[in-house]
C-alpha cells in the first residue's frame, strides 16, 4: 500500500552535455571540482547536427566519437557550473541543455 500524500517532489535542474569523447575526462574532472554529487555518461550512437548526419560506425579512435553526460543538480548550482563548463566547450563540438525536472529523493542531488 502506497501513501501518495507522503511522497514529496523536489525541483531540480537536469543538465545534459553532448561532447566529443576526447574531452570526457576533462569534463568529468570539472564536474568533480564543482562538487557535482553524481552524473551518468552515455555513448552517443548517431545524430544529426549543424553539419548533417553523423554516426560512430567505422571510427577507429575516440576522435569524432560523442558522449552524453547527464547530471541533476539544484537550481542554485547551474550558474556557477555553466561558468566552469563554457571555457572547456567554447571551441569544441558540444551541446549543453538545462531543463527543469522533479525528483523524489531531493537530498541525493
Amino acid at each position: 500500500m502506497t501513501d501518495e500524500a507522503a511522497m514529496e517532489m523536489h525541483a531540480k535542474k537536469r543538465v545534459e552535455i553532448v561532447v566529443e569523447a576526447p574531452l570526457l575526462n576533462r569534463m568529468l574532472a570539472l564536474l568533480d571540482e564543482a562538487n557535482v554529487s553524481g552524473y551518468t555518461v552515455l555513448p552517443a550512437i548517431a545524430g544529426r547536427g549543424h553539419h548533417g548526419p553523423w554516426n560512430r560506425e567505422g571510427l577507429a579512435t575516440d576522435a569524432g566519437r560523442m558522449v552524453v553526460v547527464v547530471l541533476i543538480v539544484g537550481p542554485d548550482v547551474v550558474p556557477g557550473l555553466m561558468d566552469k563548463i563554457f571555457p572547456l566547450i567554447a571551441r569544441q563540438i558540444a551541446i549543453v541543455t538545462v531543463s527543469d525536472v522533479e525528483v523524489v529523493r531531493g537530498d541525493r542531488f
